[in-house]
């Protein structure tokens, strides 16, 4: 390569390698979060760099071929067991990649081996035991082959390594290493990243995702990594020749020819019968003969091998022998005999035997990566067993023995078989080596002696009846066991709910007037607010709630016995005759009294209905003056809606005969001006529209002779399906003449048959009922599985209710907390939403839907309860909404045992499906688990909901109740799907006039591609989900398009017409829905055959993705010219900010507003919003600007308000002198006259309500007509006064808003409230928005791609789609996302829910809190049982309850070790700091270690004098324990470029060394805990020998155990025989390695081990250091930009970050007893959350709130906050002003008092030996740390 080449290649690599660093990248969970069920590649010698990499596995010296093989497929399993689904890919010029760094030169045939061996491995036995798993290999990445490989399976994204290695430590740096050999390591490191990332670059051209195996980690059933994120944007065009090609082989590969000729020469297909054409070996056995049996792989593979190594070099003999010696014991030795220790040769000994292996390496690498050995062992049955070809240690062993090795006997036929063999294939007559010989047979080696811990005494009544089937050794009470530890009582917790009493006075302190008002004001903004958003709530049918007054009575709907006469029910069943007589009188005269009260309301009826005709009269009168049809049909149909019931009912046959007249007249001015497609779709629109008006006429109760007549005859002249309209006697004089509407002739005629313009036009219009009936339970007409899950609440059942949104699941909860509150005043239910935004809306749907008196006070119908702030009393309401952590709390709080937990009746669980979240999933798990009571669990997306049935039915019945699975799969509206195309130029004029009337989809518009579902099957393996929904339509497009390609082989039976199955005139939904399942099932019976006309079908429905084009040019109004227009701007049709604002005009012009548009990133939906807000603004400016009525509109507008102030000056100086006393002019006649007159002028006068500076009609997408004036206002003054940007009201004003979790609260609420009630029609949100929230909308739009847009939330926003009650049909657009993509999100399955090990440290330490602080009350025993007595304790896990309860004993050992639990089980010590950071395990353990280590007293001792040095150190030791992220494994130009550049340090320095010590210690404790927890179970309960590989289950070694090789190491009881192979024995150096390497049969999950990897020495990868990087600077740039933390991200993470260091602080002085110690820890809140507290409370005075309307009786509102004491900031006076927070009910501290008050009370109340100097300097620097964290954090998001 010449200088100029190598510059080009030089400059090519630096281009490529900063590419790489700008992409972005995102941790997350592989299958919860991204994946799902999806198909994924993984590169495999990424793969085999990963695991060849481990520090444990001996490939070099050693070569434990067998060792590697087993971490492979470990890793597989790993995947497989966390139901990913994958294929393995290997490229041939990617081989040298899987060389880890430094593998010396001798050593890489060794590696090249194991690749080899493995790949072939997999290859032939995955197919039995794993056959969906693949194993695929191609020349590269380029090979067409796997080119078509990708387009045929439709793989979701690529995980590969990225040839990155961990930041190198400075210990590294200095190791001694050869410098010549340094440059040859670099240049092949620098080639393999190179290598790796073209491939990657190659990857996301080609609009795949990366997910990165280095840095990939399992926690606990998640699979966590890092994804590139690929895209248009992040595309790279290189050259090949510009780039490094990868790692070229340093090996050359031999005589392939000779090796392929050795193999036909060698009959594998006729052992047995001796070898062909080679010398026949006169030898008296021979391999076959002897053993009876064919040979296996590795035997054939290693007699070819020496075979053709001894024709080379005939001197390699003597170790060919003791290689052939070295096999049979590989043969006959069990796997747990065959550990060998270190061999120490000497150096030419040792050099000649790495010299052979290395030889014997290549060679047979190059044998069996030819296509020529794999047919030879295709052709045969030979075993393929090469996975186990080489053991280095023992063929090291064997060469080196010494006369205590002896050959056993079992081996010696086998050694002479291969001998034979060799023989017969070499000539070469090899003998057992002589140092070999007089074997004898030895005893069993001993097993491993390593001593097993003491376990701690324990005893507790209520677990040792569960763990007394758990045999340990348990040490004796020794003086140093710590039972005189002080036993934690909670202060104020939710272990202890009452406030504490002031220790001086003996009473609760009272608040002070001053909080008292305060606190009142707040209360009563709180339930305004909830009051509007209650009003803002509807029903089904679009009308607001009307609350129901409940009381104690029986059950709602109960079947009340009926008395039968006789059958002994009745008070008597027999009565006199006399009494009988008198009784027939009495009768009559009743009857007579009935019939007259009948008559009478007859007349009333009579005279009412006439008034009511008479008023409808009036209204249609006052309405004939209207212009437009379209807006006189929407007027008359929203008069009829809002009748009352009854007066609807005698109405509806005129009005909706109206309503068809004015659908005929829309028609006929249609048909006669339609020409172009998308008015032809409006007509049939409007047809269809008519035609199902008729229908409904037909169905109605108050028919007519004169309208039935007069429907028949429009259907008639129409040419449409008859309604079937019914023969009626009554009639009424209509108020017009219907003979004038009935057309004359057939002009007007539609030509379509009748089935089909049913199935095309009126789908969304087909009556819904699939088998619904009256249930007196309910107000409406249940469907029989709803009226299943009303039996199943009435029988006290558990429910788990499985059905899509809009189906009909929300009444499900609702009759349930109806039931609750009618059974009694004490009941309670618990509705838990898994965000705090769905917490709200159900609280104020139950505060519009529920009132009830009660007795006492205190109680109340519902509460709220989260984190950040509280309405009403939780502990005193029926109907509590809380988020799953709350609720866990409340039901571990020893204080509710007796009392509240108890009364807990039902448990509702919505969106249960978030159980499989990587985050919050254990906490939803073990409420499951600990639930007292039955549950309603609530989803709409389960992958599998068998599975999670089976599971929840076992939890149930263990707790005694009876569960009970009811799905459902329709939606009640059908969502059609769009393709949008955006146009080449675009020019925004204002918004269309006048949208399209009556047109359902979007179909005809340009632009517009409708996707029909079954085209979305690209990819045939997946099948078809079962959720993948035909509407009418689709049903009738897919039918014809298999009757036309149908063939003789595969034809479409007669029965599978509609209407050969003589399906009804009228179809309806369930008809279709019958058809569908027979299509689909059809369909997929083709998908399977590759020789059906499958693929014809899936084109031909494809066609309608085509038939739309991309648009030239788009104007949202007006004509578009074929020349240039001024206006027109070019649009980047990958630019999401430029194409927005066309699709948002298409929709208009359809009428499919309001629209969600989805975008899963924050950043990314308020750009968009602020994009389209200025690209209308620009437009509107430019009308302005040139609009000659708006400047015409202008100067009347000048001119009117200089009349005004003439006006205004003239009454002034009329105006009489003012009157003293009160009144002023109200008595005045003539003041009263000019008001009257001057607000009727203002109404007349255009101008009155002008307002130049308010959008201009046409360039906004509000409703104004949907919302008051004066309500808007004040919610822009809020906006205004809480301090937001002002692009957001802005946006509010032109109807548009942005949600998504990061937003201010108030204005997430009003975007909320003002999008229901219609004024808003425009929303671009993240996915939290579609986690239950009530916005359903006509259009959903997913708004460019992202990793977090998956299967599972698509369902969830595409749902949002159609809005029962006011949308038919719902439109779900995909904008700026690849056709690949779309296909996959409809075909795509949803993810299976995976489940979580549930009983953490934490929750044990929680449970024995529970039952010491209760008094082994009732209910915590029973919970305890309860939970103990599982038999499958989580979703997916076995059942293995002796696991489970060794795991148990042992956590508890590890807590009685950290002297946190007393042999008694009392919790003691920092037992409730640990527990209250429950959410932060195992930070809080760590952090439990180093208080109790004394670190932080050392530290925190010159907290006075060295207030700096001691802040930033414990910033770094708090930011190693807490909110841990690891860094992306960069690379030097990554650390040059951006990490030196930055204000950021970005790499986490490592631990101060005591930390470190403390830390290590920790875990060197818990590592022994743990390996005497495996010793333990593996004595007891494990047989069976450690010798299966964990993914294809091959058997590995010998099967006689009495079979040994003198001089092996003694097998190991804890480690995998596999790993001991490699010489690691039962000593672990991390829990880490313990986890990976623990023996098969043994349960050990890492994620639940209470430890803490310390950088570097127990972990690789280093920390991000953003929380110390944000501490020093406060510069979110730089944490973006370096640190890798995205914007959107960091208010969360610093919030958390907050939250435990207020939970420290509040912990500490609660276990200091100091006087801030009576704050409740429930209502410790991060500084995110307190700041929106804060800013609330300060408008919580404004004028805007309405006091005066709420009842004097208001429910108390609490926010939650408490202010810690802090040294800077905030701090509780020790005096009488002091407000104690009581923790259910009371506000909180509010007061800002002065630091120095707080140092004389603790000096004057407590002495220095109650409370000792160390722990007090701690609570100092901690309190300190939280003041200066938090002052950044304020100031940063101020």
């Amino acid at each position: 390569m010449n200088e100029s080449s190598e510059t080009s290649v030089r400059q090519g690599n630096v281009a490529l390698l900063e590419w790489y660093g700008r992409l972005s990248v995102r941790r997350v969970d592989l299958v919860g979060d991204y994946a799902g069920q999806e198909l994924f590649l993984l590169e495999g010698d990424s793969l085999l760099l990963r695991c060849f990499s481990d520090a444990h596995l001996d490939l070099d010296r050693g070569f434990q071929l067998v060792h590697a093989v087993y971490a492979v497929e470990y890793f597989l399993q790993g995947l497989i067991q966390r139901k990913c689904n994958f294929h393995v890919v290997f490229f041939d010029n990617h081989e040298n990649l899987c060389l880890p760094r430094g593998v010396a030169a001798i050593d890489r045939s060794k590696y090249l081996l194991a690749r080899a061996a493995i790949r072939r491995h997999l290859s032939v036995n995955l197919r039995e035991s794993h056959p969906t798993l693949e194993i695929h290999s191609f020349a590269s990445e380029q090979d067409t082959a796997f080119r078509n490989y990708l387009h045929v399976t439709g793989v979701y994204f690529v995980m590969c390594h990225d040839g990155a290695n961990p930041i190198p430590r400075p210990t590294d740096l200095s190791l001694p290493e050869a410098k010549e050999g340094q440059a040859d390591v670099d240049a092949q490191e620098m080639s393999r990243k190179v290598a790796f990332r073209v491939m990657i670059c190659w990857l996301i051209n080609e609009s795949y995702n990366v997910a990165l195996i280095n840095g990939l980690e399992w926690a606990d059933t998640k699979v966590m990594s890092m994804v590139v994120e690929g895209g248009r944007q992040a595309r790279f065009s290189f050259t090949n020749e510009d780039i490094v090609p990868g790692l070229s082989s340093p090996d050359d590969h031999g005589d392939i020819a000779f090796l392929e000729q050795a193999i036909v020469r060698l009959d594998l297909k006729a052992v047995k019968n001796g070898v062909t054409g080679v010398r026949k070996c006169q030898c008296e056995s021979s391999l076959s003969a002897d053993n009876n049996q064919a040979p296996t792989e590795r035997e054939t593979l290693t007699v070819v091998t020496l075979a053709r190594m001894l024709e080379e070099d005939p001197g390699v003999k003597d170790l060919a022998g003791h290689f052939l010696a070295h096999t049979a014991l590989v043969t006959s030795l069990p796997l747990s005999n065959r550990r060998q220790p270190s061999q120490r040769p000497d150096s030419d000994e040792q050099s000649s035997l790495q010299t052979f292996v290395s030889k014997f390496s290549k060679t047979s690498r190059t044998l069996i990566s030819s296509g020529a050995w794999a047919e030879a062992m295709k052709a045969g049955t030979v075993p393929c067993d090469i996975s186990d070809l080489i053991d280095g240690r023992l063929f090291e062993a064997v060469t080196m023995a010494g006369s205590e090795r002896r050959f056993p006997p079992q081996a010696t036929p086998v050694f002479e078989g291969l001998a034979s063999s060799l023989c017969t294939l070499s000539g070469v007559h090899i003998n057992v080596p002589t140092a070999l010989q007089n074997a004898s047979h030895t005893d069993k080696v001993n097993g491993s002696t390593t001593d097993a811990l003491s376990i701690l005494p324990f005893s507790n009544p209520v677990f040792d009846k569960h763990l007394m089937s758990i045999n340990l050794r348990v040490s004796p009470l020794k003086s140093s066991d710590r039972q005189s530890g002080r036993i934690f009582q909670e202060v104020s917790h939710w272990h202890n709910a009452k406030r504490r009493l002031d220790p001086k006075q003996g009473q609760q302190t009272p608040a002070s007037a001053k909080d008292k008002a305060r606190s009142l004001k707040r209360d009563q903004r709180f339930m305004a607010e909830m009051q509007s958003y209650a009003a803002s709530l509807t029903n089904a049918a679009g009308k607001a709630l009307e609350p129901e007054i409940v009381t104690v009575s029986d059950s709602k709907g109960s079947k009340t016995p009926v008395m039968k006469e006789g059958d002994g029910t009745g008070p008597s069943n027999k009565k006199p005759q006399g009494a009988k007589a008198q009784n027939n009188r009495k009768g009559a005269i009743k009857k007579q009294r009935l019939e007259d009260i009948a008559a009478n309301k007859a007349v009333k009826t009579s005279e009412s209905e006439d008034k009511l005709f008479a008023a409808w009269r009036t209204v249609r009168n006052n309405l004939e003056s209207e212009r437009s049809l379209q807006s006189k049909y929407q007027k008359i149909r929203t008069y009829l809606r809002d009748l009352p019931d009854q007066k609807r009912k005698i109405l509806e046959g005129e009005v909706q005969f109206h309503l068809l007249a004015i659908l005929f007249d829309i028609y006929r001015t249609l048909r006669k001006s339609t020409d172009n497609f998308s008015s032809k779709e409006e007509l049939f629109g409007v047809i269809s529209l008519l035609w199902d008006t008729a229908r409904r006429i037909a169905m109605l109760d108050s028919l007519t002779i004169t309208i039935a007549g007069s429907v028949k005859e429009l259907i008639a002249a129409l040419q449409l399906p008859d309604p079937g309209i019914p023969t009626t006697t009554i009639d009424r004089k209509l108020a017009c003449d219907p003979g004038l509407l009935i057309p004359k002739g057939n002009e007007i005629a539609i030509d379509v048959d009748d089935q089909d313009f049913q199935l095309l036009h009126c789908g969304p219009y087909m009556d819904r009922n699939l088998d619904s009936a009256p249930d007196s339970r309910v107000p409406f007409q249940p469907d029989g599985w709803q009226r299943r899950v009303l039996d199943d609440l009435d029988a006290q059942k558990s429910v788990f209710v499985v059905a899509p949104t809009s189906a009909g699941k929300t009444f499900i909860s609702f009759y349930a907390m109806e039931k609750i509150l009618r059974a009694n005043d004490d009941n309670i239910l618990v509705y838990v939403a898994p965000t705090k935004a769905l917490v709200n809306q159900i609280a104020a749907e139950i505060q519009a839907r529920f009132k009830k008196s009660y007795k006492h006070a205190g109680k109340s119908v519902w509460a709220i309860h989260t984190r950040d702030y509280r309405i009403n009393n939780p502990s005193g309401c029926q109907i509590l909404v809380t988020v799953p952590h709350i609720l866990q709390i409340m039901l571990l709080a020893p204080s509710n045992a007796k009392s509240w937990s108890p009364k807990v009746k039902y448990i509702i669980l919505d969106e249960i499906h978030s159980i499989g979240q990587a985050e919050d999933g254990v906490v939803w798990e073990q409420l499951l688990l600990l639930a007292p009571c039955p549950i309603i669990a609530l989803s709409a997306t389960v992958g599998n909901p068998d599975d999670f049935n089976s599971w929840l039915t076992a939890t149930q019945q263990s707790s005694g109740f009876e569960m009970s699975m009811i799905t459902h799969q329709h939606r009640y509206s059908d969502l059609r799907k769009f393709a949008f195309s955006p146009p080449k130029r675009f020019a925004f004029r204002g918004l269309a006039d006048r949208p399209s009337f009556a047109t359902l989809g979007l179909d005809g518009l340009q632009g517009l591609a409708n996707i029909h579902p079954v085209a979305s099957l690209i990819n045939k393996s997946r099948g078809i989900p079962h959720d993948l929904s035909l509407e009418a339509r689709d049903c009738l497009l897919l039918f014809q398009s298999m009757s036309r390609h149908q063939t003789k082989d595969f034809p479409i039976t007669p029965n599978l017409n509609l209407s050969h199955k003589g399906s009804p005139k009228i179809i309806r939904k369930a008809d279709v829905i019958e058809w569908e399942a027979s299509l689909k099932k059809l369909l997929q019976v083709w998908m399977a055959n590759d020789l059906s006309p499958f693929e014809r079908v899936l084109e031909d429905l494809s066609r309608s993705m085509e038939v739309t084009s991309t648009i030239d040019k788009q104007a949202s109004k007006g004509a578009v010219s074929d020349g240039l227009d001024d206006d027109m701007v070019n649009v980047n049709p990958d630019d999401l900010y430029a194409t927005t604002l066309p699709l948002l005009c298409k929709l208009h012009e359809r009428d499919a507003l309001p629209a969600i548009l989805f975008n899963y990133d924050r950043h990314r939906c308020e750009g968009i919003c602020k994009a389209v807000i200025q690209q209308i603004v620009d437009a509107e400016t430019h009308w302005k600007e040139s609009s000659p009525a708006w400047k015409a509109k202008l100067t009347g507008f000048d001119k009117w308000k200089a009349e005004q102030a003439k006006l205004a000056g003239k009454r002034q100086a009329k105006k009489p002198p003012a009157k003293k006393g009160k009144g002023d002019d109200e008595d005045d006649p003539s003041s009263k006259m000019d008001k009257i007159q001057d607000a009727a002028n203002d109404e007349a006068n255009p101008y009155a309500n002008f307002d130049p500076d308010a959008p201009v009609d046409g360039f906004h997408f509000a409703s104004k007509h949907r919302a008051e004036a004066a309500e808007l206002n004040m919610y822009y003054g809020q906006m205004k006064w809480r301090g937001l940007p002002s692009w957001l009201t802005d946006g509010l004003k032109r109807g548009i808003g942005v949600h998504h979790a990061g937003m201010n609260r108030k204005y997430r609420q009003v975007v909320e409230m003002l999008f229901r009630k219609g004024y808003l029609r425009v929303v671009i949100a993240t996915g939290t928005l579609a986690l239950g929230i009530n916005m359903p909308c006509a259009t959903v739009v997913f708004s460019g791609d992202s990793i977090f847009l998956t299967a599972l939330n698509y369902r969830q926003a595409a749902g949002r789609a159609g809005r029962r009650g006011f949308d038919l049909l719902g439109n779900v657009v995909f904008q700026n996302i690849s056709h690949g993509k779309i296909c996959r999100l409809l075909s795509s399955r949803l993810p299976d829910l995976n489940g979580h090990f549930p009983i953490t440290t934490t929750l044990v330490l929680r449970l024995f809190s529970l039952l010491h602080d209760s008094d082994s009350s009732q209910y915590a025993v029973k919970a305890i049982n309860s939970l103990l007595s599982q038999p499958r304790l989580y979703l997916d896990g076995p059942a293995f309850k002796d696991q489970v309860l060794h795991h148990l004993r042992f956590s508890i050992e590890y807590l009685r070790r950290q002297d946190l639990l007393s042999s008694q089980g009392a919790p003691i010590n920092l037992a409730g700091l640990t527990s209250h950071l429950y959410f932060t395990e195992n930070s809080s353990f760590a952090l439990n270690a180093l208080i109790k280590g004394e670190y932080f007293h050392g530290l925190c001792s010159e907290i006075n004098s060295k207030e700096s040095h001691v802040l930033r150190t414990l910033m770094v030791v708090m930011a190693h324990l807490f909110g841990r992220r690891p860094c992306r494994e960069a690379d030097e130009e990554y650390i040059e470029t951006t990490v030196k550049r930055s204000p950021s340090i970005v790499f986490l320095p490592p631990l101060p060394p005591q930390a470190a010590q403390i830390l290590r210690a920790h875990n060197e404790d818990t590592l022994q805990v743990f390996t005497t927890y495996v010793r333990t179970f593996v004595d007891q309960h494990v047989k069976d020998d450690d010798c299966k590989l964990p993914l294809t289950g091959m058997k590995v070694g010998g099967a006689d155990d009495g079979v040994t090789f003198p001089g092996s190491l003694p097998p190991t009881k804890v480690r995998s025989a596999f790993v001991a192979l490699s010489g690691n024995n039962d000593t672990f150096g991390s829990i880490s390695e313990l986890c990976r390497t623990t023996r098969s049969g043994v349960f050990l999950e890492e994620a639940v081990i209470p430890h803490l990897d310390v950088y570097p020495d127990e972990s690789k990868t280093p920390l991000n250091a953003y929380l110390y990087d944000f501490f020093m600077h406060g510069d979110l740039d730089a944490l973006e930009k370096a640190n890798g933390v995205r914007k959107s991200d960091v208010w969360f993470l610093l919030n958390d970050f907050s939250l435990v260091l207020a939970t420290i602080c509040a912990s500490l002085a609660n276990f200091l007893k100091l006087p801030e110690s009576d704050l409740s820890l429930l209502d410790v809140i991060g500084e995110g959350d307190e700041n929106n507290n804060l800013e609330d409370d300060k408008f919580s005075g404004d004028s805007t709130t309405d006091t005066e309307s709420i009842t004097t009786s208001v429910a108390t509102a609490d926010t939650g906050r408490t202010s810690v004491t802090t040294a800077s900031s905030t701090s509780t006076k020790p005096n009488s002003k002091k407000k104690v927070a009581d923790s259910w009910d009371d506000s909180d501290q509010e007061e800002v008092d002065d630091p120095e008050e707080t140092k004389g009370a603790l000096s004057d109340d407590l002495s220095e030996g109650e409370l000792e100097k160390g722990f007090l300097n701690v609570y100092k620097a901690m309190t300190k740390l939280r003041s200066e964290f938090d002052t950044k954090f304020r100031k940063i998001f101020a």
